[in-house]
């Protein structure tokens, strides 16, 4: 029985250990005296031209993320150079990433950026805590195929949205249309328009340059710009430091307004007025524009063709 117990408790020393020794994490210190540590230590070592990529998470010390790969939904990348020399303790981090490290540390602000390029919601000495996890070492064809496989997914994703924010566009424009008792026509990216005025001529082609007088407004009503310095004066938006009020220049078809716009100009002539009812996946879509433009806004645009060039 003596023995037996004996062997039970050299068992539960021996795995006692282990279990310290697994739960021991790596630290290590650069020479400018950066503490990091190993929360995973990889194993392979990147050769000479390959690319490091990882990803990364930066935050404040109150722990408010400002820099992450994740939000950006794009790793960083690194091209490794055997040669390369450290002249700072974030060089000497970077140079010695291993695919499958796990890095975790704090340091002030002026040591992980540098003097001159401290974030200015930043001081120079406050703590900034890093993360950093190496996910593959790739040579320059794996890693050409690698973000190109990365954009089609972004791309694709991003046309699922899209598709699924016009099916919501195009609901809120025909509730607008029925309850104004529009006589509205639809094109197939989704764009309604109300020509009121038929203008004359023939209808504008691309590439060449329309002055259009404009009313912008949301589906609230709400007037957000324009050309016009009357409907400017009544809506309370006018403003001195314009420079003045009149119609804008518009080169059509060449990407040089909001799709919607480029897409309906070309269906007027000179002299035409129409409505124009874009869904927000034609106008600004998932970003603000301006203070009153909000992500994923349907725009209603009164319009009038001064001329065409």
């Amino acid at each position: 029985m003596k023995k037996i117990k004996s062997l039970l408790l050299s068992a539960a020393v021996v795995a006692s250990a282990v279990s310290m020794s697994a739960c021991t994490k790596t630290k290590k210190t650069t020479s400018d005296g950066i503490e990091y540590t190993y929360i995973k230590e990889g194993k392979e070592d990147p050769k000479n031209g390959e690319y490091v990529l990882y990803n990364l998470i930066v935050a404040t010390e109150n722990d408010s993320t400002f820099i992450s790969t994740y939000d950006q939904m794009q790793p960083g990348y690194m091209l490794y150079n055997d040669s390369a020399v450290a002249t700072n303790g974030m060089d000497e981090i970077f140079l010695g990433l291993r695919k499958g490290d796990s890095i975790s540390f704090e340091a002030p602000a002026v040591k992980v950026f540098g003097e001159f390029n401290i974030p200015p919601f930043i001081q120079e000495n406050s703590k900034v805590k890093i993360q950093i996890g190496v996910f593959d070492v790739l040579d320059e064809e794996g890693v050409q195929a690698y973000f190109t496989a990365l954009q089609d997914a972004q791309m694709k994703k991003q046309a699922e949205k899209s598709a699924e924010q016009l099916e919501i566009d195009v609901k809120l424009i025909e509730d607008y249309i029925a309850q104004n008792n529009l006589k509205a026509n639809r094109t197939e990216s989704g764009l309604f328009y109300v020509i009121e005025n038929e203008g004359t001529g023939s209808q504008i082609e691309a590439g060449q340059v329309a002055a259009v007088d404009y009313a912008g407004y949301l589906l609230d009503g709400t007037l957000f710009d324009t050309s016009n310095e009357k409907i400017a004066q009544d809506n309370g938006i006018y403003n001195e430091q314009r420079g003045g009020y009149e119609p804008i220049d518009v080169q059509v078809g060449m990407g040089r307004v909001i799709p919607g716009w480029d897409e309906g100009l070309a269906l007027l002539k000179n002299g035409s007025k129409a409505k124009f009812l874009i869904p927000s996946t034609l106008a600004y879509g998932d970003r603000q524009s301006g203070p009153i433009i909000k992500p994923n806004s349907v725009l209603i645009f009164d319009v009038e063709v001064k001329d065409v060039k």
